[in-house]
């Protein structure tokens, strides 16, 4: 009672007063703000377990970071550069480049102007080693074809499917007819890995998402990881909070917080 701890929770948690099981809340490090803390959890577990545990990231490797300056981008980011001599290619609106090279993403690539594909070639014509693949749909497929021999394809998400404002049915459609596909005999011939990941789907691994989170509390108290907030909101600005995400304004994450009562403000200040 009264510790300050992270929450995992697959929804739900728009609201004052949440109720969790314990086994979903974690506490926090020393010196981490609430919305650092909340930020950091999906994110960086996510990031963690794509890199480490289905990509097996090794030093002087190369890593394609989709939606960089995105939450689960810039932890990626951030724990790539725990590995030595790690190149990160990372795609992004142009107005984010100079922020993603200050963060060490060595080539970010403008993917509304340029195809991605193109530019990862020729830069390193033999491809990357890791994709990190948020996007589905054709994207899987450029994916895989951009892996050098012995690379791994993570994919987990498909934002193909949100185009705009809302839900398009016809997005919807064209990512499923474009989905990837492909069958073990394929892969071994190819020499390359195909992985599925979906945090959401992890609720009963309670003792692997502890050692992960154990881990990323010591690289964040090492000062080695940092959650990267954009902007912080109160719940009554939640359309505009969603609106920063959905024209992609945002470099980090775009974290929502009970305002609290002026009277209650005010008496923290005397």
């Amino acid at each position: 009672v009264g510790d300050k701890v992270m929450v995992l929770a697959r929804s739900g948690l728009w609201q004052e007063v949440v109720n969790v099981p314990a086994s979903q809340t974690f506490p926090m490090p020393e010196g981490m703000s609430f919305e650092e803390a909340a930020a950091l959890l999906v994110n960086y577990i996510t990031a963690y377990m794509i890199l480490f545990d289905f990509g097996n990231l090794r030093p002087n490797q190369s890593v394609l970071i989709h939606m960089a300056a995105g939450g689960v981008g810039t932890a990626a980011i951030q724990l790539c550069k725990t590995v030595e001599n790690v190149t990160i290619f990372g795609t992004a609106s142009a107005s984010k480049h100079d922020s993603l090279k200050e963060s060490g993403v060595a080539h970010p690539i403008d993917y509304r102007t340029m195809d991605y594909a193109e530019e990862v070639r020729k830069i390193s014509p033999k491809g990357v080693d890791i994709v990190l693949d948020p996007l589905g749909g054709s994207d899987t497929s450029k994916a895989f074809n951009l892996l050098k021999p012995m690379g791994k394809l993570i994919t987990y998400g498909v934002a193909n499917l949100l185009t705009g404002q809302k839900k398009n049915l016809m997005a919807m459609a064209k990512t499923w007819w474009n989905q990837f596909s492909i069958t073990a005999l394929q892969l071994l011939h190819q020499n390359k890995a195909v992985c599925g990941y979906h945090l959401g789907y992890m609720d009963e691994e309670v003792e692997l998402i502890r050692s992960v989170v154990a881990k990323l509390v010591n690289l964040y108290s090492q000062g080695k990881i940092k959650p990267k907030i954009d902007s912080v909101w109160p719940f009554d600005q939640v359309a505009e909070a969603m609106r920063q995400m959905q024209e992609k304004k945002n470099v980090g994450k775009v974290i929502l917080v009970p305002e609290a009562p002026k009277e209650e403000s005010k008496r923290a200040e005397n």
